[in-house]
């Protein structure tokens, strides 16, 4: 970096450069927003803070976000900055905030929600089973679920439903979705300048947050299948999957580990849930809701209904989710 102070808007900058096809930064980088609205459509807003990137400013565009505004790093965005995001990407029809489930996301989302003009709804994501409770936040935390639940909604914004509909389908998806990670490493805020908590090579934390955040419990480094069997036992516990269900598979990065171990975490979890009789309809692997540089992953299923399917299926153009077109 050049500097912790102006570490996110350096970035912001060679985002919007790199990705200029795709989005637009707005003065004063308040939000990221879709390069062409369509009018008629419901807008989707998410955000949060940065240091998980690609979330959110990375699902911006055809088929998911409409709009992503992103705070300092693991800071909330300002409701300011909510609000003239849902103005500039007003399409007509509403807005719909997607907001993970961290306290001053919630504060900060939920003003914006009661000071704007237009139609609005949220859809709050807490899909983190590892804990209940944690510094950051009340009830389970938002983690890697968040981005399912932006690609499903944003196909069926795309093709046309309301903003009744996509706040039901919203809650139904988050629902159906559940996520556990684990850190072998912590992460770093550059402004601190040294590692959020203090792991040792031969450990491993179980249930980490997004954040850094302690998990269930700290214990020695397992195998991969060791990992995996208790993250998606956990994960199966809580969705109550049963034999000859489908899911949708997220094997999500923390930002330091390789893709190498990511897609070996994929064959672990695949093997435990087909112990149990539950299918992979869809798969999802890299790091996409990140912790800086922390190495780890998390897993992640939701259960995949025939409409979830069809619109996880539907064509997507952002700077890091692409199919279908």
């Amino acid at each position: 970096m050049n500097h912790a102070d102006t570490m996110l808007a350096e970035s912001l900058d060679g985002f919007a450069a790199a990705h200029a096809d795709i989005v637009l930064l707005a003065t004063d980088r308040e939000f990221v927003r879709r390069k062409r609205n369509k009018p008629g459509k419901v807008a989707l807003i998410s955000g949060g803070g940065a240091g998980h990137e690609p979330l959110h400013a990375g699902f911006v565009g055809h088929g998911m976000l409409d709009a992503a505004c992103p705070g300092q790093i693991f800071t909330s965005p300002t409701p300011n900055q909510m609000m003239n995001a849902a103005q500039s990407v007003d399409g007509g029809a509403g807005v719909l905030f997607i907001v993970k489930n961290y306290s001053g996301d919630m504060m900060n989302f939920q003003m914006a929600a009661e000071m704007l003009d237009q139609e609005n709804a949220v859809v709050i994501v807490n899909d983190d089973v590892a804990v209940e409770d944690s510094t950051y936040t009340t009830g389970r935390r938002g983690v890697a679920g968040t981005l399912i639940v932006e690609k499903i909604l944003g196909a069926a914004a795309e093709r046309g439903d309301n903003l009744q509909q996509l706040k039901i389908l919203g809650d139904a998806v988050n629902k159906a979705t559940a996520s556990m990670g684990v850190a072998l490493t912590s992460c770093t805020v550059p402004a601190a300048g040294k590692p959020t908590f203090q792991i040792s090579m031969n450990e491993m934390e179980v249930g980490v947050g997004i954040h850094g955040e302690p998990g269930r419990r700290r214990v020695a480094l397992g195998s991969a299948d060791s990992i995996a069997e208790e993250l998606t036992s956990a994960v199966k516990k809580d969705l109550g999957l049963k034999a000859d269900q489908e899911v949708i598979l997220l094997v999500n990065g923390f930002g330091g580990t390789p893709m190498l171990e990511l897609y070996l975490m994929v064959n672990a979890t695949r093997k435990v849930l087909a112990k149990s009789g539950v299918t992979v309809a869809r798969y999802l692997t890299g790091s996409y809701v990140t912790s800086l540089e922390m190495a780890g992953c998390s897993i992640t299923a939701t259960v995949a209904s025939p409409e979830f399917l069809s619109l996880w299926d539907a064509p997507v153009h952002t700077a890091a989710l692409r199919w279908g077109m």
